[in-house]
């Protein structure tokens, strides 16, 4: 696995050298583009404006805009920039990990030391384990600072990425209805809820992906599979499909075997909104 980005841990007056890992790998199926007369290959060019060549890579640089004209910027700058974080992670805060909140998180990068930055890296992680903290840092990335994350998982420190607070809209903005639930509705999902409790996500599975295969292999073999059913949005009896949803999670779970699983509370009288 190649490293993505290296750089530094700053934790103090403590620098600990890293390199930087990604966590993931895409497994969703890429499609190209064609064109439909011929099934030509359609391909995206880089033309300049001023005299219509198409343009390398290596003949094309960034810059930004402004009244006077367009001014050049270079990796050479950015890599020059006076920013701490240029190069380091820079540790500004230790947090409760349940003071995150997960809409901040995004992207997430191993991080690995070696030789002499083995052990001050050691002692962050087990710092990081004993205080069962987290670590809020900065460091740039892709021609941005940015906020990152700092937790351990086995023996590895990770790094994720995070937005910076006033990047997150707040809830108000979205729109949600007034309506009136009763207490034995509440208690049914609460029911359904402890019934799909113990999950194994190691088990989940991308079925999207799974039904795309499915139907790519059918159209090489000349087939089609059946569609799915679609799935109805209409609310006719809630309690209903609550009870519906438990007995089906019962079955997932067991096989169609007994098993002991939280029943639904008894139905009390429910008026209808």
């Amino acid at each position: 696995m190649r490293p993505v980005w290296d750089g530094a841990i700053s934790f103090g007056l403590v620098l600990i050298p890293i390199k930087v890992f990604p966590t993931t790998e895409s497994k969703s199926i890429s499609f190209r583009q064609f064109h439909t007369a011929d099934g030509g290959r359609i391909r995206y060019r880089k033309i300049c404006e001023l005299d219509g060549q198409e343009l390398d890579p290596s003949d094309i640089i960034r810059g930004y805009e402004t009244a006077a004209g367009t001014i050049p910027v270079t990796d050479q700058d950015l890599d020059g920039l006076p920013l701490p974080t240029a190069k380091a992670i820079e540790i500004v805060s230790f947090v409760p990990a349940a003071s995150i909140d997960p809409i901040q998180i995004g992207s997430a990068y191993y991080l690995a030391a070696e030789g002499v930055a083995a052990k001050p890296y050691e002692l962050l992680r087990q710092a990081l384990n004993r205080s069962s903290k987290v670590a809020v840092a900065k460091f740039s990335m892709r021609d941005r600072e940015r906020l990152g994350l700092l937790r351990v998982i086995d023996k590895v420190i990770v790094l994720h990425a995070m937005r910076w607070p006033d990047e997150i809209r707040a809830a108000s903005q979205v729109d949600v209805p007034d309506v009136t639930v009763s207490d034995a509705e509440i208690d049914a999902a609460v029911a359904l809820a402890e019934t799909l409790t113990g999950t194994d996500m190691s088990e989940l599975r991308d079925e999207y992906r799974e039904a795309l295969e499915k139907v790519i292999e059918a159209k090489a073999a000349g087939t089609r599979p059946a569609p799915a059913e679609p799935a109805s949005a209409e609310v006719v009896d809630l309690m209903a499909m609550l009870e519906e949803s438990v007995s089906d999670a019962k079955a997932a779970r067991t096989g169609g075997q007994d098993a002991t699983v939280t029943d639904l509370p008894a139905k009390k009288t429910i008026k209808r909104q």
